[in-house]
């Protein structure tokens, strides 16, 4: 098994096409599906499931891909270190849950830095990607939270792929919604008041669990509730149909625009806002850079 071997199969999996994956590696097709072959062969195991629709990943596949990254991305760190004497973008990247307040700390640490040296990433998502992100070393950081409710099983998981949690600042629950809402004006808002009204929530895929909700009270029993995959589509319902969801409180109006707040929810919920990093790790000085306006970000916004 050769380094040339991991990229060449991290790349397929990435472009999700043997063709496309050739295409950037300035390989033939038939050269790197022969070179795929062989790993699998030297492996015992089947990579790629092929069909006339193109690849999948297979579930070994999956399981040696991720161990594949964290080769490459160590690898990486040792050329860029002793090896690596021109010019070359380092990588950065983060993952997390739909927070306007993570988005506004990545843009302060992107204006600071520059692009000329680094070359950044942030994927706003499902709450297991998040996780699977950092266990695969697409992102070193990833920002999510934890409360009473859902720690437990959290920990959990995040011990099964060797992340563990890092707890930044406390919260209560707030109510979001665009400052044409009728309870718009109220100082504190009940579950009650809210019957009558859609709940808009996150999406969570095929790992759809109370456990890995975006959102406190995810057993609520709600009247009406809508799923949605991202955050411009949940702004734009709540605007459509006086819907809502529940948050942090924190609300970025310079991403967001003005036309939306956050209303104390009558509730004793407190969500634990952190990031999860591999088990270990010693953060990267960009990651601690990062964290410092996370912090900033959640006072100010």
């Amino acid at each position: 098994m050769t380094l040339q071997q991991l990229i060449y199969a991290v790349t397929i999996a990435d472009k999700g096409s043997m063709n496309e994956a050739a295409k950037a590696l300035f390989l033939s097709q038939p050269s790197l599906s022969g070179t795929i072959k062989e790993l699998e062969r030297e492996t015992g195991i089947t990579l790629f499931n092929r069909s006339n629709r193109g690849i999948s990943v297979t579930p070994d596949g999956s399981e040696f891909l991720g161990y594949a990254r964290q080769v490459l991305s160590q690898y990486q760190l040792l050329e860029e270190r002793y090896l690596d004497k021109g010019p070359y973008k380092k990588k950065f990247g983060i993952s997390t849950q739909h927070y306007s307040f993570a988005v506004k700390a990545f843009v302060e640490l992107v204006k600071q830095v520059g692009m000329n040296e680094y070359e950044f990433a942030i994927h706003e998502t499902k709450t297991f990607e998040v996780i699977e992100n950092v266990r695969d070393f697409r992102s070193e950081l990833g920002i999510l939270y934890m409360d009473d409710f859902n720690c437990k099983v959290m920990e959990k998981i995040l011990a099964e792929n060797n992340l563990t949690f890092h707890g930044l600042f406390d919260c209560r629950a707030y109510v979001f919604l665009w400052q044409g809402h009728p309870l718009a004006d109220r100082d504190l808002i009940t579950m009650e008041d809210l019957r009558d009204y859609p709940c808009l929530s996150f999406d969570q895929g095929d790992n759809n669990s109370f456990f890995l909700a975006e959102e406190v009270l995810s057993t609520y029993d709600y009247k009406k509730l809508i799923k949605a995959n991202d955050r411009a589509t949940l702004l734009n319902l709540m605007v459509g149909l006086d819907a809502y969801t529940l948050c942090s409180g924190i609300i970025c109006e310079e991403l967001n625009g003005e036309q939306y707040t956050s209303i104390p929810l009558d509730s004793d919920e407190v969500m634990t806002i952190g990031y999860v990093a591999r088990k270990g790790a010693v953060l990267s000085s960009l990651a601690q850079r990062y964290l410092e306006e996370l912090k900033k970000s959640s006072r100010t916004a």
